[in-house]
């Protein structure tokens, strides 16, 4: 069981799940300290107080949900060969953890039910996907299913937004298609009628780009920094969600600018 206790930006009022309004994404959990796309690293993640967890969902070859950044899971387990060609159950098998330190040895390749079965209910859940039109689907209805719409987003391109809105109209979308961190992105999220934007490159962003997404009800990311004086010049400049890998060390920093943590106690 999750007990959580919140630290001013988030909670539950009136019986509604009130969700951040700016904060820290930890991308692919603790991946700093934690092996990457793993239960462990999103406890970790939980446990320091992110408001935003990012992790990656892919197709087995049996049509499963896992969670896996790379095409190939040679990077991050002990197998060898391209994901989709390995049965859910043959991934099952597999160490997730010890390529990252042998703390984590038997540390298994999670499903994104399995990940959703450990996240508390006010923090949100970048969920890009790593495929289409048929990855888009199969998400979706697990995130319906699950009653995570209020917190899960799905950050992927054109095409498999539409097949995600064939299942679920109201599945939040953040628009990666053609990412950058340009005016022409900003509009083009704008047009899209997308929910969140995750801006990418350049050490800041323009001020008055936030403030037209802002205009227009769209929450904004930012891929990725590492460096705690750029992490305080995107907050300046209107970045609601940082993605970050050295996760503590950039909630020290988030808080000095004002952001408080979410605080878990995990049981």
């Amino acid at each position: 069981m999750m007990v959580f206790v919140l630290a001013g930006c988030a909670g539950i009022k009136n019986g509604q799940v009130q969700m951040p309004t700016r904060g820290v994404c930890a991308h692919r959990g603790a991946s700093d300290t934690h092996p990457e796309n793993t239960i462990t690293a999103f406890l970790e993640a939980i446990r320091l107080g992110a408001h935003m967890i990012e992790f990656d969902v892919a197709l087995s070859k049996d049509k499963e949900l896992v969670l896996m950044h790379d095409s190939t899971i040679d990077r991050t387990t002990n197998g060898k060969g391209r994901l989709k060609d390995w049965l859910l159950a043959d991934l099952k098998k597999l160490d997730a953890g010890s390529w990252k330190s042998s703390h984590f040895v038997g540390e298994k390749i999670p499903t994104l039910g399995e990940a959703l079965d450990i996240m508390p209910r006010n923090i949100w859940l970048n969920i890009h996907l790593k495929g289409g039109i048929e990855l888009a689907k199969k998400t979706t209805r697990l995130i319906s299913s699950r009653n995570r719409l209020h917190q899960a987003f799905l950050a992927c391109r054109a095409d498999a937004a539409r097949a995600a809105k064939t299942i679920e109209p109201i599945i939040k979308i953040c628009n990666m298609e053609r990412q950058a961190n340009t005016l022409q992105y900003v509009n083009e999220t704008i047009k899209s009628g997308s929910d969140f934007i995750q801006l990418l490159g350049g050490r800041r962003v323009d001020p008055l780009h936030t403030e037209r997404l802002r205009q227009h009800g769209i929450r904004i990311n930012y891929c990725c920094t590492n460096d705690p004086e750029i992490l305080a010049q995107l907050i300046l400049d209107g970045v609601e969600f940082p993605l970050v890998d050295r996760l503590s060390a950039m909630l020290i920093e988030a808080e000095k600018n004002g952001i408080p943590r979410l605080y878990y106690e995990i049981k």
